[in-house]
């Protein structure tokens, strides 16, 4: 077989064992296009005629096991017709290998995503090698379809129909630790061993595992119409059916169909030819390739960061250090005393336990990020991020001390909001080195970072600032130095005009709820809250001046000192982190689309002053950064498809 196949390298060894490595031929990544699948159908053919003593099957790129199936070729879906064929390649593919009469074990090393955990699955073990990179999910429903080479029969059975629903209707990623304590893998093993592991099971073959009493029975016939409604009354509090299918399609094809996807008729609320025939999929499909193109943007720099240096531990300053030491890098956060450092680093462990569930790498992550009130660490630091309060004049006095101190090569950036660059590095001796930096809030759950390139910015800056956004697993937008950027520019207006409708006597409850109907993850009142409200009275006074009329109510309640959610108090009162709101009453018809002009507008303004180089990338900015509605592509392309 040696040399007869592209994608696909065998080796048998002493004890007969077939190990199989992916290696994917002119691509970094693994992904399961139409010629890889049709070598492995060709492959497994083989060895169930040879009758090997196991199967093993690892990838041989470094990058990961495999990223899943070739999204490129869901965009040359013609029809029905189409998406059925490829639904069934993978289909009978994975139930061959299900089927070989001997042991079969996916050795699995970094990311398995979607139908390469559904190879995976069709395995008889698995064992996921425990480091950082390894990550085992179903994302499909992110792309508005369904798990249909397997997942959605073979999940349930192996970890129960909690576990399996949980993973499937929200997409969420496991690492090897928790993959192995739910049953997804056999073991999970360090990185040494892991080969000699993978022999030894395929060799020994243990009994595959039995799910407890308990999973089997909420997994029968009789329970499953119970699981399947609590279900979706958990995916009905985040997301509509008119908007996100797919969650209710799997839902409907685990409790009717046991996960078998030719079973449903195309009318059927389960059927895959529904979910790739709607605007959703198109639309959530066209958004994963804004976010690869986002992510393309950094490629440019080889630039590497090991020191990050924040200066200012308010909430946008210390989660940014926080954020960057859970990643990896060593953190010094600056602020004037040991007291104001203290909640941000009160933040920093709480952010720490939830993500990273596991105390060494939680000590680890604590370790990095270090209180530095004599801001020692700007010296050594390849990153140094200004986070202070928006004040030009006391910006550009931090600024002359940290350029300063710097070594040459590191970059110096603002996570200025609103002001402008050129105004902020007015003062430099070498203004080409400042570039902004700009993070959203909560900064833990906000992929979007806008990269600000002022007149006097060297371009190789900008790039290297881009390569280290993504070196901390954000998401870059290259923006032009302009009031506001992309993000605030868009949302001044809009947060603006539900502001002064409130003033008018509209409650905050109904403009907040015609938001989100509109298709806005969090109304413009709740999102002020949030931001809080001296934030957003200052932000607004830098982009529409000094002198523009301020709502009445906002600004009494800054003059209050009730600030929103970081206050316990604002348009809301806020108890635990949550908003507390009355019923909203019914909505205005047109409410929605009057709250959201000024946002529409803002959006294709900013495209034609350049502020950012295409629609496209307003698109992608305005999905990451403010959560426009996925299931409309953006708000450029929504207004194209309105015709408009």
């Amino acid at each position: 077989m040696a040399g007869d196949y592209r994608h696909w390298k065998q080796e048998t060894d002493g004890d007969r064992l077939v190990w199989l490595s992916f290696d994917k031929a002119g691509s970094s990544t693994n992904v399961l296009s139409a010629d890889v699948m049709a070598e492995l159908d060709r492959v497994l053919d083989e060895l169930a005629a040879q009758k090997p003593a196991g199967l093993i099957i690892r990838s041989a790129k470094e990058s990961g096991f495999i990223a899943g199936a070739d999204v490129e070729e869901f965009t040359r879906i013609k029809d029905a017709d189409d998406a059925m064929r490829m639904v069934r390649r993978g289909w009978d593919l994975y139930n061959k290998l299900a089927a070989l009469p001997f042991p079969t074990l996916a050795l699995i090393n970094g990311f398995c995503m979607g139908g390469g955990l559904e190879l995976a699955l069709a395995c008889r073990y698995r064992i996921a090698v425990d480091q950082p990179g390894t990550r085992l999910a179903l994302p499909e429903v992110m792309l508005g379809i369904l798990p249909g080479w397997g997942g959605v029969m073979r999940l349930p059975r192996l970890v129960g129909p909690t576990a399996a629903l949980d993973m499937l209707l929200t997409g969420r990623a496991v690492d090897a630790r928790r993959a192995g304590r739910m049953g997804l893998v056999d073991a999970a093993v360090p990185p040494r061993i892991q080969e000699n592991s993978a022999r030894m099971m395929v060799l020994e073959a243990p009994r595959p595992r039995r799910l407890p009493l308990m999973q089997r029975f909420m997994g029968s016939t009789l329970m499953r119409p119970i699981v399947a409604a609590m279900a979706r009354k958990q995916v009905a509090a985040r997301a509509s059916p008119d908007h996100y299918p797919a969650p209710y399609a799997i839902i409907e094809l685990w409790r009717r169909y046991d996960g078998d996807p030719f079973a449903p008729r195309p009318e059927d609320p389960a059927s895959v030819i529904g979910l790739v025939e709607g605007d959703t999929a198109r639309n959530l499909i066209r958004i994963f390739f804004l976010q690869e193109r986002l992510k393309s943007l950094s490629k440019d720099s080889d630039f590497k960061a090991a020191r990050v240096h924040v200066v200012g531990a308010g909430v946008m300053g210390g989660d940014i250090a926080a954020w960057c030491a859970m990643r990896g890098l060593t953190v010094t956060l600056q602020d004037q005393s040991a007291e104001r450092l203290a909640p941000a680093m009160k933040r920093a462990a709480d952010l720490f336990k939830r993500r990273l569930r596991d105390k060494p790498r939680i000590r680890d992550a604590l370790d990095r990020l270090i209180p530095d009130v004599a801001g020692d660490g700007a010296r050594r630091a390849d990153v140094i991020i200004e986070a202070i309060f928006e004040n030009l004049q006391a910006k550009r006095e931090l600024f002359a001390k940290l350029e300063a101190q710097a070594k040459p090569g590191a970059i110096l950036a603002s996570n200025t909001s609103s002001l402008k660059l050129a105004d902020i590095g007015a003062q430099f001796r070498n203004p080409s080195r400042l570039v902004g930096i700009h993070f959203f809030n909560p900064v833990p759950q906000l992929q979007l970072v806008e990269v600000v390139t002022g007149a006097n910015t060297d371009a190789g800056v900008a790039k290297k600032a881009a390569a280290f956004v993504r070196q901390i697993d954000k998401l870059p937008l290259p923006v032009k130095d302009s009031p506001g950027f992309l993000v605030n520019r868009v949302l001044g207006p809009y947060m603006d005009q539900a502001l002064r409708m409130v003033d008018e006597g509209l409650a905050p409850e109904t403009l907040d709820a015609a938001a989100v109907a509109f298709g806005m993850p969090m109304g413009p009142i709740e999102l002020a809250d949030t931001v809080g409200l001296d934030i957003c009275l200052a932000v607004g006074k830098e982009l529409a001046g000094e002198h523009a009329e301020v709502p009445k109510k906002l600004a009494g309640l800054v003059a209050a000192g009730n600030l929103g959610r970081k206050t316990g108090r604002g348009f809301y009162a806020w108890k635990d982190g949550k908003a507390r709101k009355r019923s909203s009453g019914t909505l205005p018809a047109d409410l929605g689309t009057k709250l959201m002009a000024p946002y529409l507008r803002e959006a294709r303004a900013a495209v034609a002053e350049g502020i950012v180089a295409d629609a496209d990338l307003a698109d992608a900015g305005l999905i990451f950064g403010t959560g426009f509605a996925p299931f409309r592509g953006g708000p450029l392309n929504y207004l194209k498809e309105q015709g408009y």
